[in-house]
């Protein structure tokens, strides 16, 4: 089993179909389908393609590190398959445009799909992949990463789609115009296509990155497969592995789910069973699972995770995979540090989705493995 933070090491077969699951469980509804970046990341480690994960700690301080992830409604990056090279033209565009050459890759986030697209792009530019993200899960929007909240500017950046489009934003006012403008862009590009952000330093993403991605997302993935062999339940291992806890089981009731501005908004419905079955859910969706409510009450609200798996498997489902009738657990998951801070808060708390109402309450573990 691949131990979280070790040194450098190689990406293969196996650690890839853990790297699906724990992605998956990580993405928080969001991030892209994980199935369909595994295949994508399969074929090119099959076309002999390496591809190299570098912990935070060994970068030099000048080292040069462009951030990378999808943009746009997951629904689309489901339906429609990428072109494969979207990625590396973003990562040549960038170097051509800056006149420099680039050391690294890094994650934008580490959930979904969005996880594998860096790894894909590395591989062909011949480059490492840092074993970091900037959000340690999934947001719908780019000024949401640990990178931007503590002051990276990402413009000048680049955005590639699957027909060959390539296309520069050379100077945004602020992060949220940054987000403005591709969104739009992208909504005109079919719904999904690639980002690759302005390069970081060294110095500023050690301190500013979420430690261990990789290595946690393919360990949790490990931990899944290895209860699935034992015959143990699965969602006991992800919360053992992730400090998570269940916070509701039952059937999918009602579904509201359409795409509106590049995003997949909604609300899940969800009737209790067994131990909750006088009690009704909610789950609100913007890209990923955001608010988490009992009976009307707000129980887990962003940025701590909230995690849909199938009640039976202990799948992770994704919010273009939601159907009426779904058997499902709700799992609460412990956010990253860096991102309980105040100025995170104001960013990808409850205040950055518009819920100026909603205070950020952290949830935690208590002696009983509840959750509060």
């Amino acid at each position: 089993m691949l131990e979280r933070g070790q040194g450098r090491w190689r990406l293969d077969e196996p650690m890839v179909e853990a790297l699906e699951i724990g992605s998956g469980i990580l993405g928080t509804g969001g991030g892209g389908n994980p199935y369909i970046g595994k295949l994508r990341v399969r074929q090119a480690l099959r076309e002999g393609h390496v591809m190299e994960i570098v912990p935070l700690e060994s970068l030099p301080d000048d080292a040069r590190i462009v951030a990378m992830g999808g943009i746009g409604a997951p629904l689309v990056s489901h339906e429609r398959i990428k072109e494969g090279r979207e990625g590396l033209r973003c990562v040549r565009a960038l170097e051509e445009r800056l006149g420099i050459k680039v050391d690294a890759i890094a994650c934008e986030e580490i959930g979904g799909q969005n996880s594998m697209e860096p790894l894909i792009a590395a591989a062909m530019a011949g480059l490492p992949v840092v074993d970091c993200d900037g959000m340690g899960r999934a947001f719908p929007e780019m000024q949401m990463t640990s990178y931007a909240i503590y002051g990276h500017r990402s413009t000048p950046s680049v955005m590639c789609d699957p027909h060959g489009n390539v296309v520069i934003f050379d100077h945004a006012i602020s992060e949220l115009w940054h987000e403005r403008m591709a969104r739009a862009c992208v909504v005109a590009q079919g719904g999904a296509s690639t980002l690759a952000s302005a390069p970081m330093s060294g110095e500023f993403i050690k301190r500013f990155a979420i430690p261990n991605s990789y290595s946690k997302a393919i360990s949790l993935g490990d931990a899944v497969l290895e209860a699935r062999r034992a015959h143990r339940d699965p969602i006991e291992a992800i919360c053992k592995s992730e400090d998570g806890n269940v916070v509701f089981r039952g059937k999918i009731t009602d579904l509201k789910r359409h795409l509106a501005g590049g995003f997949v908004r909604g609300e899940a419905i969800i009737k209790g069973f067994e131990a909750y079955e006088d009690d009704e859910a909610s789950v609100h969706i913007q890209n990923e699972f955001l608010i988490f409510s009992r009976n009307g009450e707000v129980e887990v609200i962003v940025p701590d995770l909230i995690v849909i798996l199938d009640a039976d498997s202990g799948e992770a489902i994704s919010t273009e995979m939601l159907r009426y009738g779904q058997r499902v657990a709700v799992l609460a998951i412990p956010c990253h540090p860096l991102l309980r801070n105040p100025e995170a808060l104001e960013v990808v708390g409850p205040k950055g989705f518009g819920f100026d109402d909603l205070v950020f309450k952290p949830m935690s573990i208590d002696s009983e493995g509840g959750t509060s």
